[in-house]
């Protein structure tokens, strides 16, 4: 036996280990994709390619922590989020409480995909699942009142996106558009006092809306924090304020064609502290999120993914990324 082990030299056995572990991964699949041919061909194609390639389903709160604890402890050192922006939060919020050094590929297959879009993860569950072969970047993730989020928590009058936002809103308030929901008229759009306070920052005042971004956008595109990096260190903040005669105000920006960004105030910042009024919704990562009083703070590099070279969410990738 003595022998047997002398003819395995000691480098080549650790390459054998390391590319077995390089080609295990397990796929976490929201319960309503299980039919998803789509999903089904991609994992066949990488398993044909030499993966070991298990799959397991969610069905109800609590199963995404539950499976990522069961991998983990199985020896997975690669996971597949394979759902919606809330299932890619709950499985990276899973995986931070375990504080471990495996990765974490993208899956996206929700309606809004808005962390992955802006990520420059593919779409398409094939080229997604490619991704397997990149090498994986630490990014941060957001914290509030011990809950973690993957890309941005937003804060609006209205705490999910609704279809009946009347279009001449939407034309006039862009990005922000989705905060306000069931409003069809002007006359209904108002404001929330809020207070926001963080290392060499302070605001307060009437806000319409608010973003608190690791990611850039929300709502299925909107991008409330167009220059946010998920590997800086920071959160993004963009304050939509309230002016003294809301619905004047916007009606001119819409005939002057003043676009809405222009007025939003912004910081970079590694914790901020808000207090807000009765009437400001927060949404995080697409669930509602009770307080009135919450401080937000980023956990730098809490988490490995397998993102695309020079994804746009990465500082080192494009200089152009880096804001000053």
């Amino acid at each position: 036996m003595r022998g047997c082990e002398v003819n395995i030299s000691h480098t080549d056995s650790e390459r054998g280990v390391i590319k077995m572990n390089e080609r295990k991964a397990l796929l976490i699949l929201h319960g309503k994709q299980a039919l998803n041919e789509q999903v089904r061909s991609a994992v066949e194609g990488k398993r044909q390619q030499g993966w070991e390639l298990a799959v397991r389903l969610t069905w109800e709160a609590g199963d995404a922590q539950r499976l990522v604890g069961e991998a983990l402890t199985a020896g997975y050192t690669q996971l597949i989020a394979g759902g919606g922006d809330g299932t890619l939060r709950d499985i990276a919020e899973a995986m931070a409480a375990h504080s471990t050094q495996a990765s974490l590929v993208l899956l996206p297959l929700g309606t809004a995909n808005d962390f992955a879009r802006a990520a420059g993860v593919p779409l398409e569950p094939a080229q997604a699942l490619e991704l397997l072969e990149a090498a994986p970047h630490a990014i941060d993730l957001g914290e509030v009142g011990g809950q973690v989020f993957l890309n941005m928590a937003t804060g609006g009058f209205g705490s999910q996106v609704t279809a009946n936002t009347s279009e001449e809103l939407k034309k006039v308030l862009g990005g922000a558009a989705y905060l306000f929901t069931g409003l069809s008229r002007f006359s209904e759009l108002h404001a929330a006092y809020g207070e926001l306070q963080g290392p060499d920052f302070h605001w307060a005042g009437e806000l319409l809306a608010l973003g608190i971004g690791n990611g850039r956008q929300a709502g299925g595109g909107h991008m409330l924090c167009p220059q946010a990096l998920a590997d800086d260190g920071l959160l993004d903040i963009s304050i939509l304020p309230a002016p003294q005669e809301v619905v004047g105000t916007l009606k001119d920006l819409l005939t002057d064609g003043f676009g809405i960004d222009n007025m939003f105030v912004r910081a970079r910042l590694p914790w901020v502290e808000i207090k807000v009024s009765e009437g400001l919704y927060i949404n995080l990562d697409g669930e509602p999120l009770e307080g009135d009083s919450l401080r937000f703070s980023a956990r730098p590099a809490a988490l490995r993914v397998h993102l695309p070279e020079g994804s746009p969410l990465l500082s080192g990738s494009n200089p152009a990324n880096r804001p000053d």
